[in-house]
């Protein structure tokens, strides 16, 4: 398949970038930064993005979705990448709008409508540790009744805070590290003896540390078979990757452009800069490095969409090589700029504390590097 978008998907861009550099530029990050907003994002922000149908772009049609697809969704958070957009986007319409796909019809018809609307926010609480690993899970969720009671501890859950809905994975038999014996929830984030704490990192995004004390479930909130839950998982895992390849590549090009452009006007020695031929080569090495990324992703989302099979795989790729190039670009930044580019007087040090809490989330270089090689036979 080629290595193109759609027309419609280039509209869709073309939207993405109008409405999130008016309604959305970095200067609105800032500003929620710096009023120590704990939610990290905009209600009323987010009312808009509802109404462009974005909250439900991969939402089925029948729950008041778009169904537009994933290839869709990421230019959007491409275009968040750029503008550094706070947003329960990637968590909710993509993550738990996929993860969802697995639910019974009652459990969809419960809270997709709403999540579709912007109505309903929900996050996906699966880490335990300080690195991502999915079958690193000890939560329990012993059998009650026709339900189940779940005990444990979640970290990191970004979007957590103040969320109306979690996706849970807990384990209903096995042990840690076992694939097997893991169970997927979907919860009232009100339901009681649910504890969310705020916890700040780097980046100001909204992420929550949250216990669950003897939360009682029902049978009918399990989402697929008892100790499949991994599995059924595994598909919004690697739509969450995709999307955050997708808001990487955005925030790269943001740090691209602006070390360009500095780059054009800055002159030593009597000199614009850019005539260096350093610099030069130093710039050319990343857009050829942002090339191959751009490439990556829009390959991710199409076999994500068309071939299954190999979804996780070039999910996998993608994460990993737009981890590393967004890294590049931020510290290439940094340099170019000079000592200014990590003051808050300019954005690229904004970009660079975002880059590096995503390419955390979800896996890292390594984690998605060593699982490529599985998938090669390595």
């Amino acid at each position: 398949m080629a290595l193109i978008y759609t027309e419609e998907q280039e509209m869709l861009r073309d939207a993405a970038k109008g409405f999130l550099s008016d309604a959305a530029p970095v200067s609105a990050f800032r500003a929620l930064r710096d009023n120590g907003d704990a939610l990290g994002w905009s209600r009323d922000l987010w009312a808009q993005m509802a109404e462009m149908g974005w909250a439900g772009i991969l939402v089925e049609e029948q729950f008041g979705g778009l169904d537009f697809g994933l290839g869709g969704a990421a230019l959007i958070l491409e275009e968040m990448g750029r503008n550094l957009t706070a947003s329960p986007f990637l968590s909710s319409s993509v993550i738990a709008a996929t993860a969802l796909r697995g639910a019974s019809e009652d459990t969809k018809s419960n809270w997709l409508p709403k999540l579709a609307k912007g109505e309903a926010v929900i996050a996906l609480a699966l880490e335990e540790g300080v690195k991502h690993d999915p079958s690193a899970v000890s939560m329990s969720a012993e059998k009650s009744g026709n339900g189940y009671r779940l005990n444990g501890q979640k970290s990191y859950v970004f979007e957590g805070l103040q969320a109306d809905g979690l996706l849970v994975l807990a384990r209903t038999g096995g042990q840690a590290k076992d694939v097997d014996g893991l169970s997927l929830f979907m919860l009232d984030a009100n339901a009681n003896g649910i504890v969310s704490e705020q916890i700040k990192l780097l980046d100001s995004r909204n992420y929550a540390n949250i216990s669950f004390d003897n939360v009682e479930v029902s049978g009918g909130d399990l989402i697929g078979e008892e100790g499949a839950g991994l599995s059924m998982l595994e598909p919004a895992l690697n739509a969450g990757r995709i999307g955050l390849s997708a808001e990487m590549l955005g925030a790269s090009l943001a740090c691209f452009e602006t070390s360009i452009a500095y780059l054009k006007e800055r002159k030593q020695f009597g000199q614009i800069i850019g005539s260096f031929q350093g610099l030069q080569h130093r710039a050319a090495h990343l857009y050829s490095e942002l090339e191959l990324v751009r490439s990556a992703v829009l390959k991710a989302a199409q076999d994500f969409e068309n071939a299954p099979e190999h979804a996780a795989m070039i999910a996998s790729l993608a994460k990993a090589k737009s981890g590393e190039v967004a890294i590049l670009a931020a510290n290439e930044g940094v340099q170019m700029l000079g000592g200014i580019g990590m003051t808050d007087e300019l954005d690229m040090g904004l970009y660079m504390k975002r880059i590096r809490a995503a390419q955390e989330l979800l896996g890292d270089g390594w984690f998605h590097s060593n699982r490529f090689a599985r998938f090669r036979g390595f």
